[in-house]
């Protein structure tokens, strides 16, 4: 199979796995934010909130493992230069999702009160803060890093500091992914549990959701300012319906939420939003996978940046095999793993 063909494809697999992540993960990671609100009151409550991830969670980070392996294996060069330029930002998610569980795995080891206390502000914290370097790392690749490619060490050389991330549009990413994920998870929650518990998830699901909208409008518009997503769109028009899928999907949700109070299928098209707003994002960059905002030839492509044709061969194959039986089990999972709780 041609090179080009080859990493048109592992791009496009590369954009699906980190959607795939941002749906499985990104209930676990809300449910996580919710624990001081919709579990302030009682023990109970907030038992059951771990209760709820508790088969999933560590499942679906796997997910995160394969997006960061593809970008190893298949893009090397952009892994090193992505690596590179924000070690800082991704040592700190690395050791905010270890936190994360290692404080939701030995919250139930030790009947204290304090201990559990801990724990809990642990795991809020560690999942706030995840979600928002999410957020604020795509949000920068959407916008372009300060790169320059430098001929004479062969290398692409970052240009800058980790404040340079810090711009509004990227800020304003992290809190999209925040109100993103507080309303994935707080239905999920709801179509996990009855009672008490339900009806608060399905209160904050609500009023979340409206806050939300108003962020994704207002990233929506920010974005024709300040990145160049929307050059592949409007060269091709027809993959235009991405993009209005997405807010199709995510309106669906609202409808399906407020005029049916339907959390399932709310969820469901939820799922469907998060997954084609993260291939909306994907697609736009393309052929790019680390657009440069400083000199347009020192990004990095699926073109400089791929491994040898006989790499992504053996991976396609591989890939073939492998990702479509780990989604089989993982629907088959949460098909049996997925009850109904009711807190005690």
């Amino acid at each position: 199979m041609d090179h080009y063909v080859l990493s048109v494809i592992w791009f496009v697999l590369w954009g699906v796995l980190w959607g795939v992540y941002f749906v499985l993960d990104g209930y676990d990671l809300g449910i996580a934010m919710w624990l001081p609100l919709i579990g302030a009151s009682s023990e109970s409550d907030r038992s059951a909130m771990y209760r709820v991830t508790g088969p999933f969670w560590d499942g679906n980070e796997v997910w995160l493992i394969t997006a960061g392996g593809v970008t190893f294996a298949a893009f090397p060069l952009a892994y090193a230069v992505l690596f590179s330029s924000l070690y800082t930002p991704l040592m700190i998610l690395l050791f905010c999702l270890i936190l994360r569980g290692v404080s939701t795995e030995l919250r139930s080891q030790w009947n204290c009160r304090g201990f559990k206390m801990v724990c809990d502000g642990l795991t809020f914290v560690s999942s706030l803060v995840a979600v928002i370097l999410l957020g604020v790392a795509f949000s920068n690749l959407f916008r372009g890093l300060p790169l320059l490619n430098d001929p004479s060490q062969n290398f692409f050389m970052f240009q800058g500091n980790i404040l340079n991330l810090l711009h509004p549009y990227c800020l304003l990413g992290g809190i999209l992914f925040v109100l993103m994920f507080l309303v994935h998870g707080a239905l999920y929650l709801t179509w996990r549990t009855e009672g008490d518990l339900h009806n608060k998830a399905f209160y904050m699901a609500k009023a979340t959701w409206p806050v939300f909208l108003l962020v994704f409008l207002v990233y929506v518009v920010l974005t024709f300012a300040w990145a160049g997503l929307y050059k592949n769109y409007f060269a091709s028009p027809l993959l235009l319906a991405l993009p209005l899928l997405c807010a199709v999907l995510f309106l669906l949700s609202g409808y399906q939420m407020y005029l049916k109070n339907n959390a399932g299928k709310s969820l469901l098209a939820s799922c469907g939003g998060i997954l084609t707003l993260t291939l909306t994002g994907v697609l736009g960059m393309f052929p790019n996978l680390i657009p440069s905002r400083l000199d347009v030839n020192s990004s990095l492509n699926i073109i400089n940046s791929s491994s040898t044709p006989k790499t992504l061969t053996i991976m396609l194959v591989v890939a073939l095999i492998f990702v479509p039986t780990v989604i089989c089990y993982q629907i088959w999972a949460h098909k049996k793993l997925a009850w109904v709780i009711k807190a005690d």
